[in-house]
This record gives C-alpha cells, structure tokens and sequence, in this order.
C-alpha cells in the first residue's frame, strides 16, 4: 500500500483556473484535470527559469518528486494542447506558502499568500497605515536589509 502524497509548497494560486480551445463550446469538449502544484512545477521551471534542484526546495519535496510532477504536468498540457482539450486548474496536495509581516508602530502582526498583496518594502499596516511594517519569521523575529538598517540607525 502506498503512503498519501506529501503536501507541496505552493506560492503562486491562479486567478483562471479553466482554459480552452477557442470556437469549440464548454460541452464539447474534454477535460485535463491539472493539479495546482503541477501548475507551480510549470511556472518555476518553465516561467521562473528555475533549476530543478530549486525548483524541488521552494515546493519542499526531493527532485525526483518534482521531476515526476513536472513531468506529469507538461505531459497534460501537451495533450490539451495537441488533442483539442480544455484544462481545469484544480485540486492536489498542497499548501499555500505564506508571508507573515509585523508593524512595528502599532505590534499587528497579519499573514499574506506569497503573490498577493503589495512587496514587503512597500507595504503599509492594515491597522495604522504605517509604513514600518517588517518581513517577520514564524516567531515574530525580523529577517532582511530593512530590519538591519533599521537596527543600525537605532544604534547611532
């Protein structure tokens, strides 16, 4: 018996989650399920440029896992492609990586998905407004340039 998939990483969730070949109706045509993490496999490696091994690190699985999904992903998307098939955006193991900020004005603390929202040197607190808002770990501790400059200025 084999053992559940592995929940992937996933940074990126797709707005259009249905595509197909255009002047053919929705009921005349069939499906390919693509899963969403097989949708990440082909934006890393395909969009990104992204080397396998990275590839493999960012989803959180081994290389020889992601080579399998990305290989099971570029080959439903060549049969669509080839066969006149729709694609359907769907499902999988996954979990959407999050990015976890904290104001340092006001102390709110809030989680966005990676892609969404403004980046990190631009955004501002939902509560307050205010622009000393910092990229925090999942304890709340402060990592990147912003928090060492900052930490640096403090010290002056």
């Amino acid at each position: 018996m084999s053992r559940p998939p592995k929940c992937r990483r996933v940074e990126f969730m797709p707005e259009m989650t249905y595509f197909k070949p255009a002047g053919i109706p929705v009921v005349e045509l069939e499906e390919v399920q693509l899963t969403v993490e097989e949708l990440e496999a082909i934006r890393l490696k395909d969009l990104l440029g992204l080397e396998q091994e990275g590839c493999a690190e960012k989803m959180g699985v081994s290389r020889p896992t992601y080579h399998r999904i990305l290989s099971s992903a570029r080959a439903k998307v060549a049969e669509a492609l080839v066969e006149g098939k729709a694609i359907r955006v769907e499902g999988g193991h996954f979990q959407v990586v999050m990015r976890r900020f904290k104001c340092f004005n006001c102390g709110n603390q809030w989680e966005l998905p990676c892609g969404v929202g403004p980046r990190g040197h631009e955004a501002t607190c939902p509560k307050c407004q205010s622009s000393e808002v910092y990229r925090v770990n999942d304890q709340g501790r402060p990592f990147g340039c912003r928090w060492q400059e900052r930490a640096l200025e403090d010290k002056k």
